[in-house]
């Protein structure tokens, strides 16, 4: 099994709940969240890996997550919905999800999301408190609906497709699990599951954010266990990335090449003490894993057309 170390990124200031880093290849840009302060953030990434900040935006409340869209700027996964981010930092709700007034009735936010291999929108949601069962994982459609595709998660958190679309990987960190479900491109439809990476019985944490490589193999950020494991599609676990901050929350491949592994990291839950022996938590963190990677999916909609049904 291949062991390697990932490198903090000191020149970038750290997030309290750093989370999703996604590669917008269109505008050759790093994006990635800091949900607890509301943030979008967005960086360069050279050849070499340099990280280097070019601009924060404020998305929400909580930001869960960040996707390019083809009309321009991003969607966020914000608060208990799906908001709009102009490239110059200007944001607008587009869906309200199960909520009232502003207010979420069942005291949840969206958590992850990603976009299929043509282009619709998925995210999921979780509690503030992580109760079980209070998740769910929606879809956007090319046409701007919004429908329901799976219920009772937990935390649903990372999402990603094969290269032929026939496989989606979800990872619920409530039973610490990545599931793979048979997946129709045509319909955006989940089908027949089955569990590909079960951490439940593992001291080493819970499955958190998610990517996936040029051979299909899934990279899995391990909340609680300060590492990123790469495992084939069937499973077995082929190469640990060690990071030396315990809350390792989600990665992706970035860099005009895409071969360098980002990871993002966070200080949440952590004592003083904690906090104070882990001196890099929040940060980012980049490593060469010796493969390649897929840029982030583009939601191909009209973001003016996003309505649930």
């Amino acid at each position: 099994m291949q062991t390697l170390t990932a490198t903090p990124v000191t020149d970038v200031r750290p997030a309290v709940h750093g989370e999703g880093p996604t590669w917008d290849a269109t505008r050759q840009e790093l994006v990635w969240v800091d949900i607890d302060a509301g943030q979008v953030r967005r960086a360069t990434v050279s050849p070499l890996g340099v990280v280097a900040e070019v601009g924060v935006h404020h998305g929400g409340a909580t930001v869960g997550f960040v996707v390019p869209a083809a009309d321009g700027g991003w969607l966020l996964g914000a608060d208990g919905g799906v908001t709009h981010l102009d490239p110059d930092g200007g944001s607008r709700v587009l869906v309200a999800l199960d909520r009232e007034g502003g207010t979420a009735p069942d005291g949840t936010r969206m958590n992850d999301g990603a976009v299929d291999p043509v282009g619709r929108l998925f995210g999921g949601t979780m509690a503030f408190d992580e109760r079980t069962g209070a998740g769910s994982l929606y879809r956007v459609d090319l046409d701007g609906s919004v429908h329901t595709v799976l219920t009772d998660l937990t935390i649903s958190n990372g999402i990603e497709w094969t290269a032929d679309g026939r496989t989606v990987f979800l990872a619920d960190s409530g039973p610490a699990t990545v599931r793979a479900y048979d997946y129709d491109v045509e319909t955006g439809s989940f089908g027949a599951s089955r569990v590909v990476v079960d951490l439940s019985d593992d001291d080493a944490g819970a499955p958190d954010g998610i990517a996936i490589d040029d051979e299909d193999h899934l990279w899995v950020a391990v909340w609680g266990g300060g590492q990123v494991r790469r495992y084939s599609p069937a499973g077995e676990l082929l190469a640990v990335v060690r990071v030396p901050t315990e809350n390792t929350s989600s990665c992706a491949f970035a860099g005009p090449g895409l071969d360098h592994l980002v990871i993002s990291t966070s200080t949440q839950g952590l004592s003083d003490e904690a906090k104070a022996a882990q001196p890099d938590a929040g940060r980012l963190f980049v490593v060469r894993p010796g493969v390649t990677g897929r840029p982030a999916g583009v939601y191909r909609g009209p973001v003016d057309a996003l309505r649930q049904v």
